[in-house]
């Protein structure tokens, strides 16, 4: 046996020799040139599947993450609704509400609906009487005040709105606004519109344009007196620190107050939007998931066009002592190089990707003076990405895992190559 054929039986398994004739098959040459534009494709494919894979991910985990904060932070985990009896014990429930283990805040509310107009627009609105004490701390208004001031809230008998509502009625602090409701005064000719102008005392900004253009905030007294819920309130809002424990905050409420109550929380209220963001986000995944798979399939083609181009080199190998293992671990060293390399460009370019994103989308919208993710239609005011490592893992050992397998049925072709027959046919 010559000396060339001694690194071959002597290697262990992916061993130095291995590598070095894996490498020499991959670099292009003018031979086997279209073997390695596929190779290229199929690294195309793995990069970009990656990347999109991660990008996508992260854009769905922002969405659920920003809806969620900004649903919750402005609406309350759970609801406190009095039956059988009018509302007006509602400052001692949210006493105990507070009380309750795990709540951070339970606030009184007067709602109702109504319209607001002004000498340039008008719109219908969710009007909420709330105290000032309690204003102060609802975390999606609380820090979130563009303009105006929320001190001394109670004893200004204005209103605070949100900056969408601003800009469509045109208005600024200090101007007035009417409010409108259908059921206002009994008359003796029946129930007449009550319609009042108030001052705008702060507008707020809450991120998320449907609220921002639906909720104007009172003081609870004024509420009161404006719908004519004299004494009384229409719901206590509870938040707390575990928004996923909402079955132990039912029992402590049945446990701990002791009238009749309906108790509803966050999750009947949205379960069907966050369920169907959760489908769109599987769907999505498993569709682009399918690039991945076109690559790993262009990896088996490539693969086995480079068996049959090297069928000859095989056989010379197999007669300088290279064992049936040695060549089936340097085609997949092929494959798994190509889906290796492809993933951890994809992986890197992923995450610049979904770290940048909302600069990316600024910038572009500068450049073609375009309006990409307009937040009228989208709910939110900025495009949100999280990227979850445990999703990121996941993709690159799939993709992985991928090409490993598809580089197993072209490499066990090239280890089953006869030696005597493929020479006898050169």
């Amino acid at each position: 046996m010559t000396e060339a054929a001694q690194p071959a039986r002597g290697a262990g398994a992916f061993s130095a020799f291995e590598r070095m004739v894996a490498l020499r098959y991959l670099r292009a040459r003018r031979a086997d040139g279209f073997v390695s534009i596929i190779a290229g494709f199929s690294f195309l494919g793995i990069m970009l599947g990656v990347a999109t894979l991660i990008v996508v991910t992260s854009v769905m985990n922002g969405f659920h993450r920003e809806l969620m904060d900004k649903i919750i932070g402005i609406n309350g985990h759970a609801f406190l609704q009095a039956v059988e009896t009018p509302f007006t014990d509602w400052d001692r429930v949210s006493a105990k509400t507070a009380k309750l283990p795990g709540v951070q805040l339970a606030i009184p509310m007067v709602e109702g609906a109504a319209g607001i107009s002004t000498q340039f627009g008008q719109s219908g609105v969710l009007v909420r009487g709330v105290r000032e004490k309690d204003l102060t701390r609802l975390p999606g208004v609380a820090g979130n005040v563009k303009s105006g001031a929320l001190a001394g809230f109670d004893k200004a008998g204005g209103v605070a709105i949100g900056q969408r509502l601003a800009e469509t009625l045109g208005v600024g602090v200090g101007d007035p606004v009417s409010l409108l409701i259908a059921k206002g005064v009994q008359t003796p000719f029946g129930v007449a519109p009550r319609i009042k102008a108030y001052k705008v005392v702060a507008i707020f900004s809450i991120g998320m344009s449907e609220f921002d253009s639906v909720f104007v905030y009172m003081p609870l007294t004024e509420a009161q007196l404006f719908f004519n819920k004299e004494n009384e309130a229409t719901v206590v809002e509870a938040f707390v620190t575990d928004p996923e424990k909402m079955d132990d905050f039912r029992i402590n409420v049945e446990k701990s107050i002791d009238r009749p109550l309906i108790v509803t929380d966050w999750r009947q209220r949205n379960k069907t939007f966050f369920d169907t963001l959760q489908v769109e986000k599987n769907i999505l995944f498993i569709i682009l998931a399918l690039i991945v798979v076109v690559a790993a399939f262009n990896i088996i083609s490539g693969l086995t066009m480079l068996v049959k181009d090297k069928t000859q080199d095989i056989a010379i190998l197999r007669t300088m002592g290279a064992t049936r293992g040695a060549v089936l671990r340097v085609f997949l060293i092929i494959g798994a190089s190509i889906g290796v390399v492809g993933t951890l460009a994809g992986f890197a370019l992923g995450l610049a990707l979904a770290k940048n994103l909302d600069t990316i989308r600024v910038g572009v919208n500068k450049l073609f003076d375009a309006n990409l993710f307009p937040a009228e239609f989208y709910f939110l005011s900025r495009l949100p990405a999280i990227v979850d490592p445990r999703e990121v893992t996941a993709i690159v050992v799939m993709t992985l895992t991928l090409a490993v397998l598809a580089s197993i049925y072209p490499a066990w072709k090239a280890a089953s190559l006869d030696p005597i027959e493929a020479l006898r046919h050169e």
